[in-house]
């Protein structure tokens, strides 16, 4: 029994990264309408909401980053039946939540070519499940139910915001 063959793995590689701190940088949740909302809202709020990921390198000699997560979410009320479309648009905000959620990490041995997709697409599908279950208690604390955010395809996120970046190419070639 002398063969020198490698053990199989029991898993996937581990991520070139290291998870330092995760915390809640920004947390804002406000009923505009008040009290009043409460008695008045007779339907489930429309939700909208909108994401967005940054990073940014926190010392020019190391590679240690600061990645935020922007959720956004905006409920309006939903417009009585027999209402018309323009009437429909002008519900009132039944409430916002807007929280942004941060990690610190360090990029191990890695090159830079890998830092973005890193950065932008694995470390906020980490952290997501932490900032989801913050805009699902906020909510509920807040006496609503709770949002509950649907999975993220970051790597269509962070796809469309390159594309934006390069000028909206995407966009011009839909016009042409």
């Amino acid at each position: 029994m002398s063969e020198t063959s490698p053990l199989p793995q029991s898993g996937p590689p581990a991520l070139p990264l290291t998870m330092n701190l995760q915390y809640t940088k920004d947390l804002s949740f406000e009923v505009p309408s008040g009290a009043e909302i409460f008695a008045t809202l007779r339907a489930n709020p429309q939700i909208s909401v909108n994401i967005d990921v940054q990073a940014n390198r926190l010392q020019q000699d190391q590679n240690v980053f600061e990645v935020i997560l922007s959720i956004k979410a905006d409920a309006t009320e939903p417009a009585a039946e027999g209402t018309s479309a323009a009437a429909a648009s002008s519900g009132r905000t039944v409430f916002i939540v807007e929280l942004a959620y941060a990690a610190i990490v360090t990029l191990g041995d890695t090159p830079e070519t890998m830092f973005e997709p890193l950065l932008l697409v694995e470390v906020p599908r980490l952290i997501f499940p932490y900032a989801r279950n913050i805009v699902s208690e906020v909510t509920r604390d807040g006496g609503f139910p709770p949002v509950v955010l649907q999975p993220i395809d970051f790597v269509a996120l962070w796809q469309a915001k390159r594309a934006q970046a390069a000028g909206g190419i995407g966009e011009t070639a839909g016009n042409a």
